[in-house]
């Protein structure tokens, strides 16, 4: 079993940075791949990426393309997303999500353990 409790969210300016963090309970997070999906009010939940359980195969959406990175200490437990260059649409509720994704690991349903999410708001 493994507990995912994220934090780091926030109140931030158009094109400010804000970095959000999953902090996983349990042995086997180092196994896991992890993801980052976000919801606004009123539209589905989407990916937004995902890391490899090295670190070294990351995924992201075509909206935080260039402007998000995420990562993840496996010393630590901790997965990472900083967010540059940030925009009133990725307003959103964050969620962290561990796996053992065989798959895309776009797709939520793939995902087994998830976080309650934390409110990032971008204001204009």
């Amino acid at each position: 079993q493994v507990q995912l409790v994220e934090s780091g969210g926030g109140l931030v300016q158009t094109g400010g940075s804000l970095r959000v963090s999953c902090l996983a309970s349990g042995r086997t997070f180092e196994t896991y791949t992890m993801g980052w999906f976000r919801q606004a009010p009123g539209k589905e939940r989407e990916f937004v990426a995902s890391i490899g359980w090295s670190g070294k195969i990351t995924a992201y959406s075509d909206s935080v393309k260039g402007r998000f990175t995420i990562s993840r200490d496996n010393a630590k437990n901790t997965m990472y997303l900083q967010m540059n260059i940030l925009k009133p649409e990725d307003s959103a509720v964050y969620s962290c999500a561990a796996g053992a994704v065989v798959g895309p690991a776009r797709v939520a349903k793939l995902y087994k353990f998830w976080g309650q999410g934390t409110q990032v708001t971008v204001s204009s």
